[in-house]
């Protein structure tokens, strides 16, 4: 076994003289701060990110940003839609609700068609029943309009409900007209409301009659 011999430095120089000691010690200290400010240094240098992916990070975000917005604009829009088409007193489902109850109170078309009555949209080949048919559309009057039409069946005979209406001054939509034409061997028409004889003559020679196209 070899034998290992410690050295240890200091004492000889503390032997030697006193001053030799203290400089040796100064120089030891400052020596171990210089290491600590070195190790510090680096640590910090390392945390701090370069400025091409500070770039980045922030291109990242503000992407994500817009992609949030627009997910937020699409669903209000669509929200918007949906408020529209089930609570304005102007959409399509509205009008066509109240015109098919209208319709179905009338005592004229309960003895016609008889009870029950229930109303229906366009009906395809297959016999599947589809949305109520109607468009809107500038008048001659400058006014806005909406045609419209669907289906009534009843235990006895079916008919056809056809209608149309205009934005008046205060913004909200009035029958032109509203009738029922009954599919019997007569075709019989039940007017429900009629009020294109308060318009002007002029203005008659250019509007439709009951035969509404689609």
């Amino acid at each position: 076994m070899i034998p290992v011999r410690i050295i240890q430095p200091i004492r000889p120089i503390l032997r030697l003289s006193p001053v030799l000691y203290k400089q040796f010690l100064k120089r030891y200290k400052s020596g171990k701060e210089s290491g600590l400010t070195t190790a510090t240094r680096s640590e910090v240098d390392t945390n701090v990110k370069p400025l091409g992916e500070k770039v980045k990070e922030t291109t990242k975000t503000v992407s994500y940003l817009g992609v949030i917005l627009i997910g937020v604009g699409v669903t209000g829009t669509l929200f918007y839609a949906v408020f529209r088409e089930l609570f304005s007193s102007k959409s399509p489902n509205n009008i066509y609700t109240k015109a098919a109850k209208r319709c179905i109170a009338d005592p004229r078309v309960e003895d016609k068609l008889g009870r029950p009555i229930t109303a229906y949209g366009e009906e395809t080949r297959r016999g599947r029943r589809q949305h109520v048919s109607h468009v809107e559309y500038m008048g001659k009057d400058g006014r806005r309009h909406l045609r419209m039409k669907f289906h009534l069946k009843g235990s006895f005979h079916t008919g056809t409900v056809q209608l149309d209406m205009f934005e008046n001054d205060a913004g909200d939509y009035e029958y032109r007209y509203l009738f029922l034409e009954v599919d019997d061997m007569l075709r019989n028409t039940i007017v429900l409301e009629d009020n294109r004889h308060s318009e002007t003559a002029s203005r008659n020679t250019d509007l439709p009659s009951f035969d509404l196209k689609f």
